[in-house]
């Protein structure tokens, strides 16, 4: 049986998340703001040091990277990626499904914002009864909330 799980991150982790990060997400990046190398690469390293990475692993295979961080009544995904040749394979749905299941269980709503220009992603938390609650120029912020 094909299965989904987390691990923390170690800090030999560090290049293979930045390497998930540029495959799934540096498309919509560049239609948004343009992508630097150089600034991602700084950015990152400024995340990796403050926020608490999972990586996503697929039959004990690593396959992309979570962020979550939890408030008094949401649990939010910060980051959430998949290598793309992994992608449409049911994992991000399998990952946000035990985020959901976790949320529901707190009795606390699941939070995240997309960029517009990835319709895919908006697509998909659709599908699994999230809602637009607001936006600006660049960002649908969505929620899920508690069944």
């Amino acid at each position: 049986m094909e299965e989904v799980s987390f691990r923390k991150a170690r800090a030999s982790d560090s290049e293979f998340i930045f390497t998930v990060k540029k495959a799934a997400y540096r498309e919509y990046v560049e239609q948004v703001w343009g992508w630097d190398d150089n600034y991602q690469w700084e950015r990152h390293n400024k995340e990796f040091a403050s926020h608490d990475f999972h990586i996503i692993q697929f039959n004990g295979t690593d396959v992309g990277i979570l962020v979550i961080s939890h408030t008094s009544d949401a649990l939010k995904i910060n980051q959430i990626y998949i290598l793309p040749e992994y992608q449409g394979k049911g994992i991000g749905s399998a990952c946000l499904a035990r985020i959901i299941d976790d949320a529901n269980l707190e009795e606390k709503s699941v939070v995240l914002q997309v960029l517009k220009v990835n319709t895919r992603g908006i697509d998909l938390y659709r599908r699994l009864g999230f809602t637009i609650v607001g936006e600006n120029s660049i960002y649908f912020q969505m929620e899920k909330l508690p069944e």
